[in-house]
């Protein structure tokens, strides 16, 4: 499936968002914790299932710390009842820097937090009831029902990858080079799953796009609105093993294998490219134009369109 990133000032633009990739064709609908300008994302996505018919409604992530499993499996069945089989459900244990700072909590071992909190959310929806005793996640409970809604992780190196080969219902990627997905990051997930006696599940690559024919411009968009993850450890460590240097910033290099960028066409035919190499699901993220906003939206939600017909 093809799906793009929504990226809205608030809940209503959201929502409105969303109605107009339904128009466009587009397969999915996903966000991230800032795709309704901070708003919490699952009124957003309740509110987008009474305006729409077909679209799937994904997170990309919500965070493992901000909600207890039984509160995450809640959510998701009453948006499974609202949009029955249309609703992903992604999360992700984030950063030391923002558990911390937001939450209040203590950030300690993240990979444990995340595992616990897929099997008890899983369980959860598959069973209606679980009782779980980690270190992360203890509770007893039950739902009034029983829901098939896809529990997908945030990955980056392969120790995550590993996590959703063996448990999740999909690995979410961001901010990875093509060649990294394909070298280490689908070969992890893939071999974790058989380890696991379980079909591998999706990677879903979620990809920046930029619609522009000016190559030029598209890394300048790149390198101003993705800047921040050069400055990230955990993303430094994954360029590093991809075979790229950002202690300077993003390289030409990079970007090329980072981001896709063209014309409509060109664009539709890099994504499948993407697709073609493995990667089951994309998540195509906008780079928007500063002077018109609203516009690379549009080309963005077109050329994403149109993939899906190749």
């Amino acid at each position: 499936m093809f799906g793009v990133a929504i990226q809205a000032a608030n809940a209503r633009a959201a929502v409105e968002q969303i109605e107009q990739a339904e128009r466009a064709g587009i397969e999915v609908a996903w966000a991230t914790m800032n795709g309704a300008g901070g708003a919490d994302m699952l009124p957003v996505f309740a509110a987008a299932a009474a305006k729409t018919s077909t679209i799937h409604m994904g997170t990309a992530i919500l965070h493992t710390w901000g909600r207890a499993p039984v509160i995450f499996a809640q959510e998701a069945l009453a948006l499974d009842q609202l949009a029955p089989g249309r609703f992903l459900l992604g999360i992700g244990s984030t950063t030391a820097f923002y558990v911390e700072r937001s939450y209040g909590q203590e950030y300690r071992k993240p990979l444990t937090n995340l595992r616990e909190y897929v099997i008890a959310i899983r369980t959860l929806l598959r069973e209606g009831a679980a009782e779980y005793a980690g270190e992360h996640v203890r509770m007893r409970a039950r739902l009034a029902a029983t829901a098939a809604v896809p529990v997908m992780a945030s990955a980056l190196r392969p120790r995550s990858y590993a996590l959703c080969g063996e448990v999740a219902d999909g690995a979410i990627s961001w901010m990875s080079p093509l060649r990294y997905l394909v070298a280490t990051a689908l070969p992890t997930l893939e071999d974790a799953a058989r380890r696991a006696g379980r079909e591998a599940p999706p990677l879903v690559a979620h990809v920046p796009i930029a619609v522009t024919a000016d190559r030029t411009q598209a890394r300048e968009w790149a390198r101003a609105q993705l800047a921040m993850y050069a400055r990230v450890p955990n993303y430094q460590g994954m360029f590093t093993a991809a075979g790229y240097d950002v202690s300077e910033g993003y390289s030409d290099a990079l970007l090329d294998d980072l981001v896709v960028f063209g014309d409509e066409a060109t664009v539709a035919a890099g994504l499948r490219r993407w697709r073609d190499a493995g990667m089951r699901e994309i998540l195509a993220q906008p780079l928007v134009d500063p002077s018109d906003r609203a516009g690379s939206v549009a080309r963005a939600f077109a050329a994403v369109a149109r993939a899906r017909e190749g």
